[in-house]
């Protein structure tokens, strides 16, 4: 994509009344537009990060055999009332309206309840079990604090996967195969080494939960973690049972501030005896469905690598998911021989599958160079009347600051994504 063409621009400054690191660097950059607190568009920038993180995720969620669907945001009332989770005393995040009939409706916070109910129709005997379904689906949630940037919406897009197994053996295996899937996830974008498996309270439906805490100043939990472990406890749980149960010591456990980047359920029969989810097992008796749930907010995930992966400069993407590859930055000349050879290598890189962003803008070298670091692009490639001269392009590492010189042919062959 050519950057003359991009409609957005980089800013020197965030607006005024936002705090949070991440939302600074993603507006600076042109990644996301701020509609009102909690509340962000993605732009084209935005939206291509967002998109590969969701690739990321679709992957291992398919590799452990999960469905895809998509459900409405819409939400009927009487299904909630169901699960006694429609009053406001009970839960208190909901947004809800109404028809021109009065009847009211929810806005979506999770599914548990709407998919639960859709089963019904779909699950009678054993053989229809196990189903894993999953969908990436808007959330709304009326929080009371949304200062967090992207990494705590009111209006979020959330990766939330339902498991529906016929006993507790087929739960735990699937259980496991989801804590690995999330590793996965996290490793794949740039933040497995500083991402704790976290006890937490499993409430009325296990003795735990399991959270996925990433390390960081910004944010709003606070975990005790094993470095030897790789392993940590909310806050909230910690006591002398937990430590009992997890083989730990409190003298070797170190308090850290962590944002939840993921979580982990384990259902039971909760769901599935209140809105009568049964299946007839192989003697032919009635048997209620166990079930578990599995969340990750892609954006939030996005935000928190933001807040995490950046400089002073700006923002520092993984290859994985940078919404490009390669930043290539024309530096004009007076003979513009820069210019028609920069053209003829974007367009080389195009046609190897190579995504690139093109700077082709006629602004000074400092202002492209300031820009390209706040964008955050992994690799960039400069190419001027110098270079020209010596016949190479000169490559940057953004993470590592590290330049060097190559040639074009060498840089073609050599390209790694890693």
């Amino acid at each position: 994509m050519k950057q003359s063409q991009l409609f957005t621009k980089t800013r020197k400054e965030a607006p005024k009344d936002e705090v949070a690191k991440n939302a600074e660097l993603l507006i600076r950059a042109g990644f996301i537009h701020k509609e009102m607190a909690g509340v962000y568009s993605m732009l084209p920038l935005g939206f291509r990060v967002l998109n590969k993180i969701i690739g990321v995720i679709r992957k291992e969620m398919n590799a452990i055999g999960g469905q895809e669907m998509s459900l409405t945001a819409l939400q009927d009332k009487n299904l909630w009332e169901a699960t006694n989770r429609w009053d406001d005393g009970i839960v208190d995040i909901w947004f809800k309206t109404k028809l021109k009939n009065e009847a009211e409706l929810g806005l979506g916070f999770t599914h548990e309840e709407p998919l639960t109910a859709l089963m019904t129709e779909y699950v009678d005997s054993y053989r229809d079990l196990p189903i894993y379904a999953y969908q990436f689906q808007t959330k709304f949630r009326n929080e009371t604090r949304a200062k967090s940037g992207i990494m705590r919406g009111r209006e979020f897009l959330m990766k939330d996967l339902y498991s529906f197994s016929k006993d507790e053996k087929e739960h735990e295996e699937f259980y496991e195969k989801a804590k690995k899937a999330y590793g996965n996830i996290f490793n794949e974008v740039g933040i497995g080494d500083r991402t704790y498996v976290t006890f937490a309270s499993g409430g009325s439906f296990s003795k735990y939960s399991h959270e996925f805490q990433t390390l960081t100043e910004a944010g709003e939990d606070t975990i005790f973690v094993s470095e030897e472990k790789k392993i940590a406890i909310n806050k909230e749980v910690l006591n002398d049972e937990v430590l009992g149960d997890l083989g730990l010591d409190k003298s070797s456990l170190v308090e850290k501030k962590a944002v939840e980047v993921g979580n982990i359920f384990s259902l039971g029969t909760r769901f599935s005896e209140s809105l009568n989810l049964k299946y007839k097992d192989e003697t032919g008796s009635e048997k209620f469905v166990i079930m578990g749930s599995y969340g990750i907010g892609s954006g939030r995930l996005m935000g928190t690598v933001a807040e995490i992966l950046s400089d002073e400069k700006g923002l520092v993407w993984p290859m994985s998911i940078a919404p490009f590859h390669i930043h290539l930055i024309l530096l004009n000349d007076k003979e513009n021989k820069a210019s028609k050879a920069a053209d003829e290598f974007y367009v080389e890189l195009a046609r190897k599958g190579i995504e690139v962003l093109y700077d082709d803008r006629d602004l000074r070298a400092g202002e492209k160079f300031a820009d390209s670091d706040l964008i955050g692009i992994p690799v960039r490639v400069v190419i001027s009347e110098k270079t020209i001269a010596e016949n190479v392009v000169e490559v940057k590492d953004r993470k590592t600051g590290e330049v060097h010189k190559v040639s074009q042919e060498e840089f073609i062959r050599t390209f790694g994504f890693k």
